[in-house]
């Protein structure tokens, strides 16, 4: 590898440093100490972050197109359309109450759609679980944040493995990138708060944008001002003194302007109708609490119309919904901040009130929920908010013990740090055997999802679209697949959206051979889910059952003895 008379040695020298240019060995050196020096937890924790994405890439084509998603991407279009027409085209105002919800997340995926090449659903529910991913980490740098790396990897792992979240994450499209950005914007306010009256301008930046992308998606981000205006008071000087206090909450204030203003522009650019007035989101927020549609909604086994819900519906859905671990280490930690000597010896001052802060972070919206007795429905899928706050609770709490424990009994540590893996792994193994209906999650308070069964939400989404029709189609290929003559197209009855069913014949190619029908009554064939009895609706033989844990989910009927009785005698 020399030239004729030339120096070997120089010349290897010089083929290494083109292959290895001193930048990029530079770069790896750097690489290199930084993994070197890098936390245990925190490394465990890019670990659960790169598995997380392993998973998503696999399954992100296997979830149903929920209820609204076709609402929600049609509103998008109507957003863009607005803007093309230069503000002339206002069929978004007019498009149900759509107009009440910013539209970033959708804008997002219509932009995105005409240059991804993926199915529009499919792009959707990537964008989603890539979302979630996002809450994972912003709760994990909360937790971790507060009290350090082994309390933001047990709050990543509690967080990823809590089917209540986990199995929202594909097609929740406004509730986990709400949830996402709230907690994200609540990291960056928690890193404000150290700093105040003076933050630095990386986190009043962070602070502006998450709350902006959080107000551009639901109006529910109107509650980050309010938690900023609490971490404001909370860090007033003591002793207290009315002008130290003035002095105190006037430099903060006009330090958090640049990020409300911020906010303001991003949340008024993907609602529209936030930006027709000022006091336009607040209408909003009112408007919400006053949502009264004939929407029946399941509790203790007794039907409710989301105007009547019990005031208690919200909380009492988290209590058994959540994993329990994750639940009981989130009480633990509220009740030891109510100890503060206890506190004391295991986080410092500054940590106590962070905690506090992510205490009324799940608590005031609670609060306001139970007080004001909004309408409640589908469990606590309008909370999803508060559920990353809560695992960061969780993993604060969690630490504490381990690190008591670490002082005087390292094997005891030990072994409790092991059982919170293991309960953790069991965790991520019942929603393997959810899949992929991992949102139908409940706790052992209820006994389960067989305990839920008929007495709680269920399939809300009716996630079993895809399994339904899939077993529609291969009972027919089994049943008709066979015979020459040229089969009938038959009617479908479905107990949810027709885009959804119309999405799922032509992915599994049933177009020429299922068509839609509204009169359930001439239906040919069935499709149900549980959820709200529906599956009783109509009278047919059970072709199709889906079930998980032994509990059936999701039913087919074959109802042509009714409709075509020549046609089940001639079958053989």
């Amino acid at each position: 590898m020399t030239r004729p008379g030339g120096d070997g040695s120089q010349s290897d020298g010089a083929l290494l440093r083109r292959a290895n240019p001193p930048n990029a060995s530079a770069f790896f050196r750097r690489f290199s100490e930084r993994l070197r020096r890098a936390d245990g937890f925190d490394l465990a924790t890019l670990a659960v972050f790169a598995a997380l994405l392993v998973v998503i890439a696999l399954t992100f084509r296997v979830y149903a197109v929920s209820n609204d998603e076709w609402v929600q991407h049609h509103y998008g279009e109507l957003i863009l359309n607005y803007y093309k027409s230069g503000f002339t085209d206002r069929a978004l105002f007019q498009f149900d109450n759509l107009y009440l919800y910013g539209g970033l997340f959708d804008i997002t995926a219509v932009a995105l759609s005409s240059i991804v090449p993926l199915e529009v659903y499919d792009l959707r529910h990537l964008m989603t679980a890539l979302c979630g991913l996002g809450g994972i980490a912003a709760a994990a740098a909360l937790a971790r944040r507060i009290a350090g790396p082994r309390a933001g990897f047990l709050a990543a792992l509690l967080l990823a493995t809590c089917a209540a979240w986990y199995g929202t994450m594909f097609n929740h499209t406004k509730d986990i990138p709400l949830a996402a950005a709230m907690t994200a914007a609540s990291y960056f306010l928690i890193c404000a708060a150290r700093g105040l009256p003076r933050p630095q301008w990386r986190h009043i930046f962070g602070f502006g944008l998450f709350t902006g992308l959080a107000l551009g998606i639901k109006v529910l981000g109107l509650l980050l001002p309010v938690y900023a205006g609490v971490a404001v008071v909370m860090s007033l000087p003591r002793p207290l003194t009315i002008r130290g206090s003035v002095r105190h909450i006037t430099t903060a204030a006009l330090r958090f302007m640049p990020a409300f203003v911020l906010a303001y522009l991003i949340m008024i650019a993907a609602w529209p109708w936030a930006a027709l007035a000022p006091l336009n989101p607040l209408r909003g927020l009112f408007q919400f609490a006053e949502f009264h549609y004939h929407i029946t909604t399941w509790l203790h086994g007794q039907s409710y119309e989301m105007a009547n819900a019990p005031r208690l519906y919200v909380p009492i859905y988290l209590a058994i919904r959540l994993p329990l671990l994750l639940l009981g280490a989130a009480i633990f930690t509220l009740v030891l901040m109510m100890l503060p000597r206890a506190m004391v010896r295991v986080l410092p001052a500054h940590a106590r009130q962070e905690t506090a802060l992510v205490i009324l972070m799940v608590l005031f919206p609670l609060a306001c929920q139970v007080i004001g007795h909004g309408p409640a429905f589908t469990g606590m899928r309008h909370f999803l908010f508060v559920v990353p706050p809560i695992a960061a609770l969780a993993a604060i709490g969690l630490d504490a013990v381990l690190a008591a424990l670490a002082r005087g009994h390292i094997a005891l540590a030990a072994t409790a740090f092991a059982l919170v893996l293991g309960n953790a792994g069991w965790n991520a193994h019942r929603m393997v055997e959810l899949h992929p209906y991992e949102y139908l999650y409940y706790n052992q308070l209820v006994g389960g999802l067989h305990g839920a069964d008929r007495r709680y939400v269920m399939d809300y989404w009716v996630g079993v679209m895809p399994a339904s029709v899939a077993q529609l189609g291969q009972f027919l290929e089994r049943t008709e697949g066979g015979k020459k003559v040229v089969p009938p197209v038959y009617s479908v009855g479905v107990c949810g959206e027709r885009k959804s069913f119309a999405r799922e014949l032509k992915v599994q190619g049933l177009i020429h051979r299922l068509r839609w029908t509204a009169d359930w009554n001439r239906a040919d064939f069935f499709i149900a889910p549980t959820h709200g009895n529906c599956d009783r609706v109509l009278e047919g033989r059970t072709i199709a059952a889906i079930t998980r844990d032994d509990t059936l989910i999701g039913v087919v009927k074959d109802r042509r003895r009714t409709t075509r009785p020549a046609i089940v005698d001639a079958t053989p």
